[in-house]
């Protein structure tokens, strides 16, 4: 860069290039033509991270500026080597990333030919990082007042960021260089170890260790409960005059409750019931308001986006990033859809809720928008960001439809349903609960109805678990004697822990402080790929690999899979981030310990590597007679004879699942797609080519005598796989 490389105030709706000195006029005269100038020079160059970004900002910006992509970090950590200098304060060693050198050699070239370089990346810890290293690379002048960002990218996004440039944010940076350098730290240090005892190739992460640990004990958990049995007593009632059955509960007795602990205790309270009569105590009618949730965060979207439509978060996010990076959307243009997706802030400008106000009360009408208009507060929230929000509420997911994949249209959905349903009314319920006595024993019925379905009406939560719809009991009055349909005693037992879902460890690392919302996705992503962990259906369970790895790791370095400690971590990274903690202070304070315990390890791991146990099937090995066992190869699990390299047999891996082929009759089997996606196809294939993305149930049709099939999801559905019977039915009448 020239020295006379200096901050030029943005105007995106002016073209203008360089500003030229003007040579003092002299007689015309004949002379050489000079060369054509090069493309964009003069220019003002702003530098983001993706080309799909620099496309749409660029159509902002116009003639007067290039915009170009770094295509993400271009500078960071040697993989050959540790790369931090530990005995000169943990001073990093930064190279340049061999795979972008073609990119590197193009910002050069960019950048030396204009008058003014603008940084763009991404509003968070680590586009500030990317910032930095592109001012070291291209040699910026420090100070200079040419970082500019962008939560949404529209014309009004553009240009307020474009007219707020500001230097780079060192404790952004600090904040992103701890991180690495503590990933790094841990990551070089305990992998050799890991090498040594298990196997060559395993590789440890700071907080990686802390998800698998959990995954781990969730396991552990689930395998050592012992199921508890008890018992519950249902009476089906009805009124005398009125015939809609309703279901009520037993409770106790004399305002105390009864747990039944086994068949014996709740057959001697039916016997007790012979002949009872079931008279109305006491009606209690109420009016409950059920709160529209809060925008989303990252946290939260990546959470809906996997009950709703069983996305792994990798995929939720990969579908936002292009929202946010924009597109030509019919009828309004090329613009960012949604604003910047990670965030862990609740904030909505005026501006958006003035947006919202206008689409709700014309589309709903005044009810549905309340008197005082919602504003929600953060929870320990770390930068400036608004919540996740469409960018032009105006932009109906209807209207955005035709212009978005099946992926960008499901989220954009999601994302435009809970902002406006955040800005909406209650929803409003009218309650009742009666209490119903039976020869001096209580017995308990409860139900509702929607007065006011208030944002309802176009947004509800999924839940991890579906519950009952309750409706209305019929009126009820005190004093009034029911007829008793039927009274049952129910055998019951206690379940164990679920096992993890995306969902829900997404939701634990969010309560205990681990991680960041830029986190949440590539650790599962790691975790997953190292083989540590796998799914079953949308569960996390752990493998043999993972289970051996968190028990080494577990046993000599307690603070790494410590959620207390991880948590401290990240809040001291936050400190940083705030500009009121030193960053190689975090760095020392934390390498001291593990030092200690480095050493130890050190001394302890001996002895001969862990045999991994291999899964063995009832499948034989047709060459040796062995039973077969389950490898991990490129392309997922296969069988291999384990006589190996006597016998190198392998074969694939066949999952059966329920039901047989509709069109064959053939047994089914679950079978991935080639973007890892489940399946389940006929066995006989190439000669019956049967598929569904739908899940096989073991029962039959009752109309036809086919498979069933189940279709999760808000429109779940359970089904027959014969293309020619339509019978189907909802998921709660399973």
């Amino acid at each position: 860069m020239t020295d006379t490389l200096q901050h030029q105030p943005a105007d995106i709706s002016s073209a203008e290039g360089s500003t030229v000195q003007k040579a003092a006029e002299k007689p015309k005269r004949k002379t050489a033509k000079k060369p054509a100038a090069k493309k964009g020079a003069g220019k003002k160059l702003v530098i983001v991270e993706s080309p799909a970004k620099g496309k749409t900002i660029k159509k902002y910006l116009g003639r007067g500026y290039e915009v170009v992509a770094s295509m993400g970090h271009i500078r960071d950590l040697p993989k050959s080597k540790l790369g931090v200098d530990i005995e000169n304060d943990f001073t990093p060693q930064y190279i340049n990333i061999r795979s972008q050198s073609a990119t590197i050699k193009e910002l050069k070239a960019q950048a030396k030919q204009s008058s003014m370089v603008y940084l763009a990346t991404d509003p968070d810890r680590e586009g500030e990082a990317i910032s930095w290293h592109l001012t070291t690379l291209l040699g910026l002048p420090e100070g200079l007042q040419n970082r500019v960002t962008f939560n949404e990218i529209t014309k009004t996004g553009v240009k307020n960021g474009m007219a707020a440039p500001r230097t780079i944010d060192m404790d952004l940076v600090d904040a992103q260089q701890a991180r690495r350098v503590l990933d790094r730290l841990v990551g070089y240090k305990i992998s050799p170890l890991l090498w040594r005892k298990i196997r060559s190739g395993l590789s440890a992460g700071r907080v990686q260790s802390v998800v698998v640990s959990l995954i781990v004990k969730r396991e552990d958990e689930i395998l050592s409960f012992v199921p508890e049995e008890y018992w519950s007593i249902e009476a089906v009632l009805h009124k005398q005059d009125h015939f809609k059955e309703f279901t009520a509960k037993f409770l106790g007795r004399n305002g105390e409750k009864i747990a039944l602990h086994n068949k014996e205790e709740a057959d001697g309270i039916l016997r007790q019931l012979e002949g009872a009569h079931y008279v109305v105590q006491e009606v209690k009618l109420g009016t409950r308001k059920k709160s529209p949730p809060p925008p989303f965060i990252t946290s939260t979207l990546q959470q809906e986006a996997s009950r709703r439509f069983g996305f792994q978060s990798r995929r939720t996010m990969q579908a936002a990033q292009e929202l946010y990076e924009g597109m030509d959307v019919e009828g309004f243009g090329t613009l960012g859809l949604i604003t910047y997706m990670r965030t862990d802030s609740l904030r909505l400008s005026e501006e958006a809720r003035q947006g919202a106000k206008e689409y709700i009360l014309s589309t709903y009408g005044e009810g549905y928008y309340p008197q005082t208009p919602r504003i929600y507060k953060s929870k320990n929230a770390q930068d400036g960001h608004e919540a996740i929000r469409p960018t032009t509420p105006s932009l109906t997911p209807a209207m955005a439809k035709s212009s978005l994949t099946a992926d960008q249209f499901k989220i954009y959905k999601l994302v435009w349903e809970r902002f406006m349903a955040s800005q909406m009314e209650s929803c409003v319920m009218k309650t009742v609960r009666a209490l119903i006595d039976a020869n001096g024993y209580a017995f308990g019925a409860s139900g509702y109805r929607v007065e006011f379905d208030g944002y309802t009406v176009l947004y509800d939560e999924a839940k991890d678990e579906e519950k009952a719809q309750q409706g209305m009991l019929p009126p009820l009055e005190e004093g009034e004697e029911l007829v008793l349909q039927d009274l049952q005693g129910n055998q019951h037992f206690t379940a164990p822990p679920p096992r993890y879902t995306e969902a829900s460890l997404i939701k634990t690392l969010e309560e205990n402080g681990i991680g960041r919302p830029s986190t949440y996705a590539p650790t599962i992503g790691t975790v997953l790929s190292r083989r540590y962990v796998e799914r079953e259906g949308r569960q996390l369970k752990p493998t043999e690999l993972g289970r051996v790895t968190n028990q080494l790791i577990t046993d000599n370095f307690h603070e790494i899979v410590d959620v207390d400690f991880t948590a401290n971590m990240e809040s001291q990274l936050d400190l940083v981030e705030a500009g009121k903690l030193p960053w190689k202070q975090v760095i020392r304070d934390f390498y001291g310990e593990f030092e200690r315990e480095l050493e130890a390890a050190d001394q302890n791991i001996t002895g001969e590597k862990i045999l991994l146990q291999d899964e063995v099937t009832d499948v034989i090995c047709e060459k040796c007679g062995r039973n077969m066992v389950v490898k991990h190869g490129r392309f997922g699990k296969f069988l291999a004879c384990p006589g190996y390299p006597e016998c190198k047999n392998t074969k694939r891996l066949v999952t059966k699942a329920e039901g047989t082929c509709p069109r064959c009759g053939r047994e089914l089997e679950e079978k991935t797609s080639k973007k890892g996606k489940k399946f389940f196809g006929c066995s006989g294939y190439p000669d019956c080519d049967f598929m569904t993305w739908d899940t096989p149930l073991k029962d039959t049709c009752p109309v036809c005598g086919k498979t069933l099939l189940r279709k999760n999801g808000k429109n779940g559905k359970i089904y027959c796989s014969n293309e020619h019977c339509d019978f189907e039915k909802g998921l709660d009448e399973v």
